[in-house]
């Protein structure tokens, strides 16, 4: 009988999109994590579909939401991300060894949330004509991830504690685009996604800080490091301090963004 961590391997290696979303969404988080247990990466991390086309970001050019091609393409690029974070929430769980058990528990089951968010918006796309891969897409995430994969500290500071957190930077102002643009199925599923996200990155607040107890570091001076060795992005406002708060960022920390 296969681990948890290892069945969470088999849905990253899956490249056909709705096989992934399936093993994903099957994952029992009762079955024993095999924690301790070292795997190897095999080849084909993760399990990709052939499109969407993955380019530069600088060659992505959005169109203006006024058109069901420019929405569509809009909701296809966070359809992109929530299909990202399957992934990445599966590596995590795979990848890192020795860690307790509620940590797996944790980001799988984050993963069927994600896996939930991309199921809502595939849907809502195919319901205006389109499917994922229609659109070109980035791999940012994903890079970040590539980055810090020897270094479980380094993973959680840098990818739900930034990256994906700045998804509930954008999230109010992207809302208010789509519904502008008269689509309020939309704006009712970035709710749902708004909802979950700040529980994500509060699963990464939480995991950081169990990290840097343990390492004997300080959090806020650890990202600052952290931040600058992988080369994160930097982060901009405007900032959704009621979702940070919400998610577990302290006042230091709030702080540090304004600086």
């Amino acid at each position: 009988m296969t681990t948890l961590r290892e069945d969470a391997l088999a849905a990253l290696l899956a490249c056909d999109v709705a096989a992934k979303i399936r093993l994903t969404r099957a994952l029992d988080l009762a079955r024993p994590v095999g924690a301790a247990l070292a795997l190897a990466e095999p080849p084909g991390v993760p399990g990709r579909p052939a499109l969407p086309r993955l380019v530069p970001h600088i060659a992505l050019k959005p169109r203006g939401v006024n058109t069901l091609e420019g929405r569509a393409q809009l909701l296809h690029s966070i359809a992109h991300i929530e299909f990202n974070a399957v992934n990445l929430a599966l590596d995590v769980a795979w990848r890192f060894p020795g860690m307790p058990d509620e940590f797996y528990v944790d980001w799988l089951r984050i993963a069927q949330e994600e896996a939930l968010h991309f199921t809502l918006l595939r849907d809502h796309l195919a319901g205006l004509g389109f499917d994922y891969g229609a659109f070109d897409a980035h791999d940012a995430l994903w890079e970040m991830a590539e980055r810090t994969a020897g270094d479980v500290l380094a993973r959680i500071a840098l990818v739900p504690r930034t990256l994906e957190a700045r998804g509930l930077d954008a999230s109010p102002a992207v809302k208010r685009k789509l519904l502008g643009a008269g689509d309020t199925k939309a704006g009712d599923i970035l709710d749902i996604i708004l909802h979950d996200e700040i529980g994500h990155v509060a699963a990464g607040n939480r995991w950081y800080r169990w990290l840097c107890t343990r390492r004997g570091l300080e959090p806020v001076a650890t990202y600052a490091e952290l931040a600058q060795r992988f080369g994160a992005p930097r982060l901009r406002a405007p900032f959704n301090i009621e979702a940070r708060r919400l998610a577990g960022f302290d006042d230091e920390e709030l702080k540090a963004l304004g600086a």
